[in-house]
């Protein structure tokens, strides 16, 4: 049990977790603050460092130099590097690049571009491929030849303006983006956002958006995940890019200001205690949360079972709720209602206050709302 002053932003909650690298990181910043955390990695990255195309294309640009480099990932950007040193071509790389104005999709790239001993020319300020395909068309680039290194998936759009537009494009694949080999926790993150057994999930990139969606496909479980994703669970994402694939699916989604793994914790951290509504029942303070209610400022675990009562009730607080109302809100309860009992006299135990939950004879069970409180309810 934890007292007010020593409850985390994210004590009570349960957060899904897709990212393949930095995984580790994240979690440990949203259990520092509370959370449980269901990892998944919803892709893994397959280095093409001995690949044929990317020998080919750096061949190619050592041998005619492009006049401008685009740089979309550090962790790409150093497997390029390091990929050719390996073939004793990376001095000759670095020389090349360094002839050519280097554009930069974020910080993070132009950090990997520093250490290898170049620098950049320009990177967009909201690290969008939208803002450095703008600004190359703006320039132009007709009679250009344009390095483009690719950062695990395709983009056809992006090359194909700027070979209208006159470019001639080269491009680089450093690694690319494939389903995990073992998908049985990417299928149980599924299932739990389906089932709103998590109260929010995170995503670090578009491809893990895309693959996460793809595999729910192939379950028969798209639109599902996409339901729970438009009430219950709620999405954030790292930045606006990420949050494209879910965007053009009609679910709302939120990114902080900063693109970092930071930000993201803290903008979990004010979303998800807002989303937990207040109620006034028996002259205590009733907060619910994903898998605990705080009551009177004191965090209180609560089975599964009780949790599924306990929102049952707070979706009309105040009005009785039958029996067999209940027993279909238990998870896998069967048709015996004295599971509820059961159920409800656990759920008494863990909230501690017992008289929070009335009991009405021959109907059911109520929230003892205070009659004077305005409350608007619980609505998951």
């Amino acid at each position: 049990m934890r007292t007010a002053d020593r409850i985390k932003p994210l004590d009570g909650f349960t957060v899904g977790v897709t990212a393949a690298r930095r995984a580790e990181e994240l979690g440990a910043l949203l259990e520092r603050r509370g959370a449980r955390v269901q990892h998944a990695p919803a892709l893994r990255i397959v280095s093409l460092a001995d690949d044929d195309l990317l020998l080919d294309a750096t061949r190619r640009l050592i041998e005619h130099g492009p006049d401008i480099v685009v740089a979309t990932t550090a962790i790409g950007f150093r497997g390029w590097i390091s990929a050719a040193d390996g073939w004793g071509l990376g001095d000759d790389l670095l020389s090349t690049l360094a002839s050519a104005e280097v554009l930069a999709r974020g910080p993070k790239v132009r950090g990997a571009i520093r250490a290898a001993g170049l620098t950049e020319e320009w990177a967009p300020a909201s690290e969008s491929m939208a803002e450095v395909l703008e600004r190359l068309l703006e320039q132009g680039v007709a009679g250009r030849r344009v390095a483009l290194q690719l950062h695990g998936e395709p983009l056809p759009g992006f090359i194909e303006s700027l070979r209208e537009a006159g470019a001639e494009v080269v491009d680089v694949p450093v690694y690319r983006w494939m389903p995990p080999e073992d998908l049985g926790p990417v299928d149980r993150l599924i299932e739990a956002v389906v089932g709103r057994h998590l109260d929010a999930i995170t995503f670090t990139s578009a491809p893990a958006v895309a693959s996460l969606l793809e595999r729910a496909a192939e379950l028969g479980r798209q639109e599902a995940l996409l339901e729970a994703l438009r009430g219950e669970v709620l999405p954030i994402c790292v930045g606006p890019v990420t949050a494209l694939p879910l965007q053009s699916r009609a679910v709302p989604t939120r990114y902080p200001e900063r693109f970092r793994l930071g930000p993201l914790v803290q903008l979990l951290c004010d979303e998800l205690p807002q989303r937990s509504g207040e109620l006034r029942v028996a002259g205590h303070t009733v907060r619910l949360r994903g898998h605990a209610v705080v009551v009177d400022g004191e965090l209180r675990p609560v089975p599964p079972a009780g949790m599924a009562l306990l929102r049952a009730l707070a979706r009309r607080p105040g009005w009785v709720v039958p029996r067999a109302e209940l027993l279909r809100a238990l998870p896998g309860a069967g048709r015996d209602e004295h599971a509820v009992e059961t159920a409800m006299a656990r759920l008494r135990t863990a909230l501690g206050v017992p008289r929070l939950i009335q009991t009405v004879v021959k109907r059911g069970y109520r929230l003892a709302v205070d009659p004077a409180a305005e409350s608007p309810g619980h609505d998951t």
